[in-house]
């Protein structure tokens, strides 16, 4: 069986060994999420050398434009007056005929570090997967689902050497969503904004910078609702209904319906303690068992599952289902809100 490294940290691995300059004859990356696959390309085009080698030992084509007796012709090639030469396939997915790299992978150039970039999808040719693992890197690119956005952003953070609080993760993932491309440049943009003695990113360094409300959010508007706090969650709603490309109706519901589905988990644990809780929904944080020890004492059983087939009904209603036409994304949800908090 094909094993194509899937762990979440499994790039930090191959970047690392990419700057130690321990490289590896071929590199096929694939998978639906871009952003790991242009990262470790681009750390191979920083690394594998030096800028005054690039001009005539550097290679960088589409899989649009040739085909693969091409790259492999390419990679067959020995550097000019330098150690080594690259070879980068960008959009390897359109390239016809793929099967035919398995005779460059008999007998690889020891000289060439050949790379395949295959996005939004996988390779289904388990021999060829084989093969290419056998010599060298084989990794697959996964989406991030919702519930892991925060601990990116976290990680990705301090990495740079700042820090940040679960709110303010919580405000850019529900904000920007998972393309990953696009949130890693609205954190860069932050950073760059930053004064240089600041190391913590706070709700109003992502206010100025980023235009998300520090008070009016789906972290604010979930904590209303976990302590029942109608009038709090009425004022969100308003701003939501005055701002709703930044607020959209399916990032809302879906916060919603996260929380509540681990919610309903909990009520079957015996130990409802806020280490049991973390241990049991893999919480990054204890603090956040604190909201869903909260909600225990506020929802019981019975009301959770209401509240998650309230949920799933206005998530249907939103889309035009036994809903009157033009009815706003706003009224649905001041509804739904009444409803679970009454």
């Amino acid at each position: 069986m094909i094993m194509a490294k899937k762990e979440s940290n499994q790039h930090l691995q191959i970047i690392s060994d990419i700057q130690q300059k321990k490289f590896k004859p071929v590199y096929f990356l694939m998978g639906p999420e871009p952003y790991y696959i242009d990262l470790i390309t681009n750390t191979i085009i920083e690394n594998a050398l030096d800028e005054a080698d690039r001009d005539f030992n550097q290679t960088i084509v589409y899989g649009s434009d040739v085909n693969m007796a091409s790259v492999i012709n390419a990679a067959k090639r020995y550097p000019m007056m330098a150690v080594r030469q690259l070879v980068v396939v960008k959009e390897a997915q359109q390239l016809d005929k793929m099967e035919e790299l398995s005779y460059y992978l008999q007998k690889p150039q020891k000289s060439t570090i050949l790379v395949l970039n295959y996005k939004y999808g996988t390779l289904k040719n388990k021999k060829l997967l084989a093969e290419i693992e056998k010599i060298g890197v084989l990794y697959e690119s996964k989406k991030l689902y919702d519930y892991q956005l925060p601990g990116f952003i976290n990680n990705y953070f301090l990495q740079k050497g700042y820090s940040i609080g679960q709110k303010e993760c919580t405000m850019l993932s529900d904000a920007i969503g998972t393309d990953l491309s696009r949130l890693t440049g609205e954190m860069e943009k932050l950073l760059i904004s930053l004064p240089r003695e600041e190391k913590r990113i706070t709700a109003n360094h992502i206010e100025s910078n980023i235009g998300i409300s520090k008070d009016f959010n789906n972290f604010e508007l979930l904590n209303a609702v976990i302590n029942r706090n109608y009038y709090k969650a009425s004022q969100i709603i308003q701003y939501f209904e005055k701002n709703p490309k930044s607020n959209p109706f399916i990032v809302t519901i879906s916060v919603l319906f996260n929380f509540f589905s681990n919610l309903m988990l909990l009520y079957f644990i015996p130990n409802k303690s806020e280490t049991s809780i973390s241990t049991e929904l893999k919480l990054k944080n204890i603090y956040q068992a604190k909201d869903y020890m909260i909600a225990l004492r506020n929802y019981n059983a019975y009301k959770c599952i209401d509240i998650i087939s309230l949920i799933r009904i206005y998530d249907t209603r939103s889309k035009g289902v036994g809903t009157a036409p033009g009815t706003a994304d706003s009224d649905l949800l001041k509804e739904l809100i009444f409803k679970i908090m009454h």
